[in-house]
């Protein structure tokens, strides 16, 4: 969410924020995240509901001037269709107890959800954040009372959600860091686990909880808690022997002088897989059997990944090369283990076993790689069906190995039908596993509106892999499976009924209005250029290292769900060191990649004359346009806009025939990844998982880097509009050049059917 606030003493404050929205609402990278408008002048929140595009939240209202005014603001916010923050805040001032906090918490959620009709998932309560050790003892209650009143809160108002400034809990301790990180850190990890849901930090500056000096940890926590009297004096004492003192790291090999089994934990936290053959080995050779090392330390050390990733303390890429150093050390012992279940007809017990697969018509798997990867981290038997997967092979496998959940991936917007497909089909069947729904197209509203009301035996949506772990553990047992499907049919009857409300909302404009309000262009004063070197085109093996200075690094951490912008999140304080490791991993995978041959690019483009036909564009063999070889079929928006905004088609920006232009449209299928199968065969045949994602994700960004140096190529050689643009990377990143390109799927051009032509 980002925080608006323009209440600054110089400015106007009202044309402030409303020029701003505006602004931001015209980048798309920004328009797609909610917007909180955030200001203590009603008039200053008003001018910021009138202008948000999308759902928003208001940053506050309270009832500091009665409940009257409360009521107005409230019913106002309401009809703008925006959520808000409610302060801990009366005619009497802030609340600064317990029972005040959740007195007036109480009383604002009866006035809001029976008087006013607001949903309770769009309010978020702010019951106050306030500094502790400040060696007033009225003071040293204030972190447990948050706690306390977060707790009470959320039960008193179910579905309403919790959030809080957190800088202000540490504010004693200001110009000292280390310790601010900690009071950050210890106060997030108890008050989430009281239900707070949001609050405002700099996430690049909290330290990991179990990473903390014990010593000092234990200290932050009897302030935060309020645990003993002398909490405050005791922290005050440890900040100064922490005052400039940097932090120690053990010496890499002192791990190496452990007994074997604490050496193999250490080795799957840490994911360091240089002597895990020779450990695993020894630990056999202690053990009566070799199933005893995967159910001792080898399931101890994957249980402290499963629990630190979990809590968000370890981050993916970690995770996945713990996997890497588990399946190494598991097919040492194969052999062993396979003599053993032949003498014993015993197996090996697992957390469950999931089936997984991407659905049918698409082809993306990262994502659902990774959540195998965290699957078999946590000790459950994974059967992957692939990509392009149809839905009877789904099920009839599901039957045939006995599945106790299935799992959906999809990341393009045909899939969230097929899956709609298995859902449906799996309840004529009369399935009962559990139907896991996952991947970037996915969401609640659109699982709760069209597949969960297919299927009776539970549909749960999983946002990424860090979550399926907790979701797939519920589902195994039947008591807390039947208590998480009640908790999400109920999350997604809200959600629909939330839609339902939501829905009316002005109908399309009619599609000949829309047309008759076309993007009206002076085409006599348009510099349209005509390639220098039209028709089609073929780059056959083309050099990978023309690709590499391409290559958009954000969305390569991102699928590894590391936030952040390349390269600053090389740097960052939460997340540097992973990213670091990681990003060096990736160059040296290149320099294999492109010294061995480990993968061909090739791409075929065509820059053909075109003419608009209504909403199609049509486009001609060559200039004298007498055979036409297709025709691109383009949707035009309809709904309602202000006056003098035009509704906008794709086929409004190609000169008509009528002109006398000689416009034309370009082409373009590009791949990188060709030869990838015979690497992936051979880290599947090492275990090596990291590796296996790790050059499946960046065959993914040299595709889109080709793409990118290609449409650079287009616009300065082949057509030579540009012909003498120089823009470095970032600025390619940021579509700083004259020009295009529209893919089929994405809000320009819809249709995915497009992509057969």
């Amino acid at each position: 969410i980002i925080d608006v606030n323009m209440d600054e003493g110089l400015l106007d404050g009202p044309a402030a924020m409303t020029r701003f929205l505006n602004l931001i609402a015209s980048e798309p990278d920004i328009a797609r995240v909610p917007v909180m408008i955030d200001s203590s002048r009603w008039e200053v929140l008003e001018s910021g509901l009138q202008c948000l595009q999308g759902k928003g939240v208001v940053n506050s209202i309270s009832m500091k001037e009665g409940e009257e005014a409360f009521r107005e603001q409230a019913r106002l916010v309401r009809r703008y269709g925006a959520a808000v923050i409610v302060m801990a805040f009366d005619e009497d001032g802030q609340a600064d107890t317990l029972e005040r906090r959740v007195a007036i918490c109480r009383r604002a959620w009866r006035i809001l959800t029976e008087e006013v009709g607001f949903p309770p998932e769009d309010i978020i309560f702010d019951p106050n954040i306030f500094a502790v050790a400040t060696g007033i003892p009225e003071h040293d209650r204030y972190g447990l009372d948050f706690i306390e009143a977060t707790r009470q809160i959320k039960a008193a108002c179910p579905g309403a959600l919790i959030s809080g400034g957190l800088s202000n809990i540490s504010f004693s301790f200001r110009g000292q860091d280390r310790i601010r990180e900690a009071i950050h850190s210890v106060f997030l990890y108890h008050a989430i686990r009281a239900g707070l849901d949001m609050a405002i930090v700099n996430a690049g500056q909290l330290e990991i909880y179990d990473e903390i000096d014990p010593r000092l940890r234990t200290a932050v926590e009897n302030v935060v808690l309020n645990r003993t009297e002398d909490a405050t004096e005791h922290l005050l004492e440890l900040a100064q022997e922490y005052q400039g003192e940097r932090r120690q790291e053990v010496s890499d090999e002192a791990w190496r002088q452990l007994p074997v089994h604490d050496r193999l934990v250490h080795a799957l936290v840490k994911g360091v897989n240089s002597h895990v053959e020779e450990d695993t080995e020894e630990a056999r050779r202690e053990s009566s059997r070799a199933l005893d090392v995967i159910e001792g330390p080898l399931m101890d050390g994957m249980n402290v990944v499963g629990d630190l990733f979990g809590d968000g303390k370890m981050f993916l890429p970690q995770v996945v090369k713990s996997a890497r150093v588990m399946k190494q050390a598991v097919a040492v012992l194969v052999p062993h283990i396979e003599e053993e279940k032949r003498r014993s007809g015993q197996a090996s017990s697992s957390q469950g076993h999931v089936l997984l697969a991407t659905v049918k018509g698409d082809v993306h798997d990262i994502g659902k790689n990774i959540v195998g990867v965290v699957l078999r981290c946590n000790n459950f038997k994974v059967t992957d069906l692939g990509v392009m997967v149809p839905v009877e092979q789904i099920l009839s496998q599901a039957r045939e190995h006995g599945a106790d959940i299935i799992g959906l991936s999809g990341l393009i917007t045909p899939s969230l039908e097929e899956m709609r497909i298995v859902a449906e089909e799996m309840q004529r069947r009369g399935l009962e596993q559990p139907l896991m729904i996952g991947g970037a197209t996915t969401s609640p509203v659109h699982t709760a509106l069209r597949i969960e009301p297919e299927y009776d035996n539970g549909v749960f949506w999983v946002k990424d892999a860090s979550r399926a772990v907790g979701v797939a553990r519920q589902l195994i047992g039947e008591e807390s499976r039947q208590a998480l499907q009640r908790k999400t049919a109920e999350e997604f009857r809200v959600l629909r009924e939330r839609r339902a409300r939501g829905s009316r909302r002005k109908p399309p404009v009619p599609i000949e209005a829309a047309r008759a309000n076309s993007l009206a262009i002076d085409w006599k004063s348009a510099d349209v250029v005509e390639p220098e070197r039209p028709g089609l085109h073929v780059l056959e093996d083309y050099p990978l290292e023309k690709l590499i200075d391409y290559i958009d690094w954000t969305p390569f951490f991102q699928t590894w769900e590391l936030a952040g912008r390349f390269p600053a999140i090389l740097d960052d304080p939460l997340v540097g060191q992973t990213a670091s490791d990681l990003y060096r991993d990736a160059r040296d995978m290149l320099d294999a990649i492109v010294n061995g041959g480990w993968l061909r690019a090739r791409a075929v483009f065509g820059l053909f004359p075109a003419a608009p036909d209504g909403d199609d564009v049509r486009l001609f063999r060559d200039a004298d346009r007498g055979d036409c070889v297709e025709v691109l079929r383009f949707l035009r928006q309809q709904r309602d806009k202000a006056e003098g905004k035009a509704h906008r088609c794709l086929a409004d920006y190609v000169a008509p025939a009528e002109t006398g232009l000689n416009d034309h449209v370009g082409l373009f299928a590009v791949t990188a990844g060709l030869g990838i199968e015979e690497k992936l065969t051979e880290f599947e045949a090492q275990h090596d998982d990291y590796r296996a994602i790790l050059l499946k994700a960046l065959a993914d960004r040299l595709a889109e880097a080709f793409a990118e140096h290609l449409h650079h190529r287009v616009r300065t050689e082949f057509w030579g509009y540009s012909a003498d643009e120089a823009l470095d990377n970032e600025a390619l990143i940021g579509e700083q050049y004259r020009g295009i390109r529209p893919a089929p799927g994405y809000p320009a051009c819809p249709d995915h059917s497009e992509k057969e032509k």
